[in-house]
């Protein structure tokens, strides 16, 4: 007996699991037949890029057991597929409920096709996906810790003190938490134009590119935030990277440092600790020393000595790590804790000396300092052994440079 012919369509761009048991369970009512969305079809009716080019999703498709062939359609938007089933001459067309809609099953009572939704279900012990999902919480776009310098990117801060901000970019081998001090904010709007992973390009251009999207013009029109420089470079900058700051947003000097040996050191001897989310009622420029400075309550001078100590702290921070030297790095790291607390009194938070004591207590740990503004969110820790360290406190995250492709 002569088997069915059996046509489904999709994009299949990002190719996971659920496609491939949706292939499967499609399969089953005969020959499978699959139609691709073309690239500009993707592109026009998705307003976004595919991850990969139709003739690499076509490949991968074809490559799959289920499926006996597949053709990038020709036509647009989401009927796109009909010139493709006019070819095949399916007896079945499976869509899964999601790509459900009157069109389509109008289209296969007129050519006399049998029209089957199937529910999205995935494989015995395996997850459900779908593209959407994997998109909303599979990016692996990087995020940033900042190491030393924290505000100085800030023209209001600078202005006192020129100095540097130095960064690592971190593998997003962790759940990032929202509102904890690891630049979620920019991250979160770097997936609006790569949703899956930094393209290929040089890092200072593509750091360039973010930061001018996330502070438009309009933005800047309507007196809105201008979002620090370090958020955007130390993202897409690998390895440990610093950045010198004058009067503007945007650096005057970038400095990397891919070194393996030093970068492996470096991360040997930090850990993360997440508290609490900083609190959506919560300012840290509150009762600022900028503030103060403008009311009178403290001399241009002194801001700019508290400013100084802030760049110094930095300045001892590169030195020691480029050196490998831990002591040197604790203290430097402590001094820069102190400047910036001294700057931002309201980053200490109730809650936040609690968590520090606590773990301070371990006799491993050397300094510490909170990830971003402050006010809750992540604890940095330097700590003198990693293993040993994490060995005690379970709740400790192993952050992992991300390096540099050579």
């Amino acid at each position: 007996m002569k088997r069915k012919k059996v046509f489904v369509s999709g994009c299949y761009d990002m190719l996971h699991s659920g496609h491939v048991a949706f292939f499967k369970e499609a399969s089953s009512y005969g020959d499978l037949y699959v139609g691709i969305g073309s690239d500009e079809t993707i592109l026009h009716y998705k307003g976004r890029k595919t991850v990969y080019s139709e003739q690499e999703r076509l490949y991968m498709v074809k490559a799959i057991r289920y499926v006996t062939d597949a053709y990038i359609n020709a036509g647009s938007g989401i009927m796109d597929f009909v010139e493709t089933l006019e070819m095949v001459k399916p007896d079945v067309f499976v869509v899964n409920h999601d790509g459900a809609n009157s069109e389509k099953e109008a289209l296969c009572k007129k050519l006399g096709i049998e029209y089957v939704v199937l529910d999205r279900k995935p494989d015995e012990g395996l997850k459900a996906r779908s593209t959407t999902s994997l998109r909303k919480e599979g990016s692996m776009l990087p995020t940033r810790l900042d190491l030393a310098g924290t505000w100085i990117d800030q023209p209001y801060v600078s202005e006192f003190a020129p100095g540097w901000a130095l960064t690592i970019s971190l593998e997003p081998t962790f759940d990032i938490q929202e509102r904890g001090g690891l630049s979620t904010s920019t991250r979160n709007m770097m997936k609006k134009i790569w949703p899956v992973q930094l393209p290929d390009g040089d890092p200072e251009t593509l750091a360039k590119l973010a930061f001018c999207f996330e502070n438009d013009p309009i933005k800047r029109q309507q007196g809105g935030h201008i979002s620090g420089a370090q958020d955007a470079l130390g993202i897409c900058m690998p390895g440990l990277c610093r950045q010198y700051y004058n009067r503007s947003f945007w650096p005057e000097k970038l400095e990397s440092c891919h070194d393996r040996e030093i970068l492996d050191w470096l991360e040997s001897h930090l850990c993360l600790i997440f508290m609490f989310p900083r609190r959506s009622n919560v300012s840290v420029t509150v009762n600022s020393a900028f503030e103060r400075e403008k009311k009178g309550e403290l001399t241009y001078a002194e801001v700019g000595r508290m400013v100084t100590d802030l760049t110094r702290a930095a300045d001892d921070c590169w030195k020691a790590i480029l050196d490998k030297n831990l002591a040197a790095f604790a203290s430097a790291y402590r001094d820069s804790f102190h400047a910036q607390v001294a700057l931002f009194p309201a980053m200490m938070q109730p809650g936040v000396q609690d968590c520090i004591d606590r773990h301070a207590a371990d006799g491993q740990v050397m300094a510490w300092k909170m990830a971003g503004a402050g006010g809750g969110g992540y604890l940095i820790l330097v700590v003198n052994n990693r293993e040993a360290f994490c060995a005690n406190h379970p709740e400790a995250i192993c952050p992992v440079i991300r390096r540099r492709d050579y």
